[in-house]
């Protein structure tokens, strides 16, 4: 488990890896699914192996007390909050909460937020239309604008007062990233402490006036929170991260998913020829350019996979975006297929951990990316910068012109 075999490790990246890991992901799948890293760490790439772990909740569990400490110290605020929150907890703090958040997202809830959505997007493809001649950023102008608002409409937040969730959020969940300096660290634990205290406040406010909790998240936390179900800081904890976990994946999911029509100009005129394909595209667009490119686990016991044994207490690097391309799973991986059928990707993880959020994902995904497409289905992307994170796979900007 000393060597790191074919030189690749999480904190040394070859060159180009942000631009095209892929290369990377296909070594891994067929010559290392086993890939030691310099820490004692490993990561697993196959579908297979990760389909298994995800499943397996005795042996491979999700708490990183023993992981974050050392990186980050018992006292940091981003310590509290990665350890508090659902996905890096096990039962019985992840049931509770799971158990909340599923009714929150259950069809009929969605279906009530559905018409709000659609009227969102229709407003910023509107505003895009008035700068049809100009370069747009489809990220700062489209997709990031969208997740902010359905986040911020499930917890009722104040309009005037979401300006900082998204900062606040890819600090935080910038401080996963395996290597971070100073300033990341610094950044990440100002922003728990800052969200931590306008959740007080906002708190404060709901519970001197209840919303709705078929409709209102944070009132149906409180609540739950009331019952004895959630401690102080479970709560607030837990509202960060429900907070953050739709942001950047969400906003990556429509900015991949606009970045792959226009590299494969024949998928995109097969979603105009037939718009009712945009249901399996997405989930194809999610395999192709995974938001999420890396999950972890924790070894309770010593785990023997491919030949070589995992001793326990080992960090598990779970590479989803491999496993999403290994073609012991998918036929030509490589391909952009919009009918791909079956398509059991590993994007919103899986087993008990799997995102509760993924329907209303998919719902954010289809409308955004078929009406945007129907709106201006001759855009052409003009550069963009990749994101330099190594766990999120996404674009900070991406320039086009909407004709």
């Amino acid at each position: 488990m000393a060597n790191t075999r074919n030189g690749f490790t999480l904190t040394a990246l070859p060159p180009g890896f942000t631009d095209d890991p892929y290369p990377t992901y296909r070594m891994l799948l067929e010559a290392s699914p086993v890939h030691p890293q310099p820490d004692g760490s490993v990561i697993l790439s196959r579908h297979a192996d990760l389909d298994s772990v995800y499943r397996d909740t005795s042996r491979f569990i999700s708490g990183k007390t023993e992981v974050f400490a050392p990186k980050y110290g018992r006292d940091a605020p981003l310590y509290e909050h990665h350890t508090t929150s659902l996905v890096f907890s096990d039962p019985p703090l992840h049931t509770r909460v799971r158990n909340i958040m599923v009714g929150a997202m259950s069809p009929r809830a969605l279906a009530r937020m559905e018409p709000g959505l659609v009227a969102l997007i229709e407003r910023l493809l509107d505003s895009l239309e008035d700068r049809r001649s100009e370069t747009v950023d489809l990220i700062e102008d489209f997709a990031s604008a969208i997740p902010i608002e359905v986040i911020g409409n499930l917890f009722d937040i104040p309009h005037s007062e979401r300006e900082p969730l998204r900062d606040w959020s890819l600090a935080i969940l910038g401080a996963l990233e395996p290597a971070l300096t100073q300033a990341q660290l610094d950044f990440g634990n100002r922003s728990v402490v800052d969200f931590k205290a306008y959740l007080k406040d906002l708190v404060a406010r709901r519970r001197a006036r209840p919303g709705d909790p078929d409709t209102d998240v944070l009132t149906r936390l409180m609540q739950s929170d009331e019952g004895g179900g959630l401690t102080e800081t479970e709560l607030y904890q837990n509202c960060i991260f429900i907070l953050n976990a739709g942001h950047e994946t969400t906003t990556n999911l429509i900015g991949n998913s606009l970045w792959l029509l226009d590299a494969h100009r024949d998928a995109r005129r097969a979603l105009l020829d037939r718009p009712d394909l945009i249901t399996t595209a997405v989930d194809e667009f999610l395999r192709m350019e995974s938001p999420n490119q890396f999950g972890n686990r924790l070894t309770t016991e010593d785990v023997v996979l491919h030949g070589t044994t995992i001793p326990a207490g080992t960090d598990i690097h779970l590479c989803i975006a491999a496993a999403n391309r290994d073609p012991r799973r998918f036929p030509d991986p490589d391909r952009l297929q919009l009918d791909r059928r079956p398509n059991k990707h590993l994007a919103f993880g899986g087993g008990a951990h799997t995102c509760v959020g993924l329907s209303l994902a998919r719902m954010e995904g289809r409308i955004a990316i078929g009406r945007f497409l129907q709106r201006f289905p001759d855009y052409a992307i003009a550069g963009g910068t990749r994101s330099p994170r190594i766990r999120f796979r996404g674009w900070l900007d991406l320039p086009a012109r909407l004709s």
